[in-house]
């Protein structure tokens, strides 16, 4: 089974621009999820995919610099980004990784795929409540392809695996349960503000180490309430 794990990125951000290259400890936050996603076992290859648009040309020379594969396209249609990007590699799977989630669950992500090659299903279901920012998405190719042909709307288009949740019935799912450790959903643990950066900061000074589990970032919060809180009021952008 070819898994390839796809890292949607850009610099343009309404509420905090240019946040996936922003310092986190002594590197920065996009280095943060590429050591994160190499260490997905079963992930064949980890490619950043940015738009053409001139103000992401700094992503693609950072890939450069640090030998990292991209591919750009549209920045609007991010769906169609991730399956001009998938058909270069052929896979049989896609993990779909946000770059504003520097703290990615890779240990998660090694049982999701596991899972995934046993049951040979569309598409892995979440059962259970994350904090917001730990989770990663694997579909089929396959499937990709079919909610590229079907999926429309804009957020489809935007929110590239969202049509196989809004239409569960065209797809075989399979459910992972996530473990009683990771059942935070009160937390915040993505990049989307100057709130989220400052406490992304402080999560990354205390542990100095890009691959620190998941579990210690969730009980480092929940010991640490003061710093939780630091941006417990921020909403996220709704779909729409």
């Amino acid at each position: 089974m070819k898994t390839i794990a796809i890292i949607q990125a850009r610099m343009g951000s309404s509420r905090l621009p240019g946040k996936i290259l922003k310092p986190l400890h002594n590197v920065d936050v996009l280095t943060y999820d590429i050591v994160r996603c190499r260490a997905i076992k079963g992930v064949t290859e980890v490619i950043v995919a940015t738009s053409t648009l001139p103000q992401d040309d700094a992503i693609a020379k950072w890939c450069e610099e640090h030998e990292v594969a991209y591919y750009r396209g549209s920045e609007d249609d991010v769906l169609d980004r991730y399956v001009q990007c998938a058909k270069l590699y052929e896979p049989d799977y896609v993990m779909r990784i946000t770059s504003d989630c520097p703290f990615v669950d890779y240990e998660m992500a090694n049982e999701m795929v596991q899972l995934m090659k046993q049951e040979k299903k569309d598409i892995v279901l979440l059962d259970g409540e994350l904090p917001r920012g730990l989770a990663v998405e694997i579909i089929s190719y396959k499937s990709l392809l079919h909610i590229h042909e079907v999926g429309q709307e804009s957020r489809h288009r935007e929110h590239v695996t969202y049509y196989a949740y809004e239409f569960k019935e065209q797809f075989q799912t399979i459910k992972y349960e996530v473990p009683a450790n990771r059942q935070a959903s009160e937390l915040r643990i993505t990049l989307d503000t100057e709130e989220d950066y400052k406490l992304i900061r402080t999560i990354a000074e205390h542990f100095q180490n890009p691959l620190v589990s998941s579990v210690d970032v969730i009980q480092y919060l929940t010991n640490n309430p003061e710093i939780a809180k630091i941006n417990a009021h921020i909403e996220q952008k709704p779909v729409i």
